[in-house]
C-alpha cells in the first residue's frame, strides 16, 4: 500500500481520512464491518495516535463510521437520500430505489387538535381529527417516527386507514376518499431524539433527527393532512438543487 506523503501540504489525518473514505465507498468495508483501531492503523500508517483519532473521528462526524463503547469502530448503513424538488412519496421512492418499504401502525385514533394542528387544517369550533401514527422502516430498519392528522371531512372511515400498509398513503386518499393530493408545504428543523421516540426508532436518546412538518392540500386548494415526522439524522438525508 502507498504510504502517506509526509512531505504533503494535506495533513495526514486528511489524507489518512480520504484512504479510509476510499475503503468504504468501494465496498471493500461493507455496512456493519469493524474497521482497523487506532493502534492498527498507527502501525499500518506510521501516523501518531492523534492523526489515526482525528481521522477516525472525522467520519464518524460524517455519518460514514459509528463506534459502539468498549467494541470498536464499524462502518455506516449508507443514508437515504430524497431529493426536495416536488412532491414525494417514501413509499414509492424506495420501491424505485429496490428497496422494501415497510409501514408499522402503532394507532389511529379521533382526537381533539392542539392550536397548531387546527391552523395547519384550517379547523374551526370543536371539530375532531383523525391521527394515524406509524413507523416507516425500510426492511426492518426504522427511520421515521410519523403522526398524520386528517380532517373528518378527508377521512369519514379511520378504519380504512389500515389499508396504508399496501399502499402509499397519498394513494390511498385517492383510492378509499377520492382525495388527491397536488401539493405540500415542508418545514425542517434539527432536533434530538428524545427517549419515548428512541424506542420506536431503535436508536440512542439524544441522537440528531430532524423534525418534517408537512401540510398536504387537495386539489380544492384545502388541507388534507398535516403531518409531523421525527427522521432519524444518521439514516436520511435531503436535498435540492439550485440554479
Amino acid at each position: 500500500m502507498k504510504p502517506l506523503q509526509t512531505d504533503s501540504v494535506i495533513p495526514l489525518y486528511h489524507q489518512l481520512k480520504d484512504r479510509l473514505k476510499k475503503s468504504i465507498e468501494s465496498g471493500q468495508w461493507k455496512p456493519g464491518d469493524q474497521i482497523p483501531s487506532e493502534n492498527q492503523l498507527m502501525n499500518e500508517y506510521n501516523v501518531s495516535r492523534n492523526t489515526a483519532k482525528k481521522s477516525i473521528e472525522e467520519l464518524v462526524q460524517d455519518g460514514l463510521l459509528y463506534r459502539i463503547q468498549g467494541k470498536g469502530t464499524f462502518v455506516a448503513k449508507p443514508k437515504l437520500q430524497q431529493s426536495l424538488m416536488s412532491l414525494y412519496s417514501f413509499s414509492k421512492v424506495f420501491k424505485e430505489k429496490g428497496l422494501v418499504p415497510k409501514d408499522i401502525i402503532l394507532e389511529i385514533r379521533e382526537v381533539k387538535p392542539s392550536p397548531e394542528i387546527k391552523a395547519e387544517l384550517q379547523l374551526s369550533g370543536d371539530e375532531t381529527v383523525i391521527e394515524m401514527k406509524r413507523l416507516r422502516c425500510v426492511g426492518d430498519d426504522p427511520f421515521t417516527l410519523e403522526s398524520s392528522f386528517f380532517p373528518k371531512t378527508v377521512v369519514p372511515e379511520m378504519e380504512q386507514l389500515k389499508k396504508v400498509g399496501e399502499t402509499s398513503l397519498y394513494d390511498l386518499l385517492e383510492q378509499e376518499f377520492n382525495i388527491i393530493v397536488t401539493k405540500a408545504r415542508e418545514v425542517f428543523e434539527p432536533v434530538l431524539i428524545r427517549e419515548e421516540e428512541s424506542k420506536y426508532l431503535q436508536t440512542t436518546a439524544g441522537k440528531p433527527a430532524l423534525l418534517l412538518e408537512r401540510t398536504a392540500f387537495g386539489a380544492n386548494g384545502l388541507p388534507v393532512e398535516f403531518c409531523r415526522s421525527i427522521v432519524r439524522g444518521d439514516r436520511c438525508r435531503f436535498y435540492t438543487e439550485l440554479t
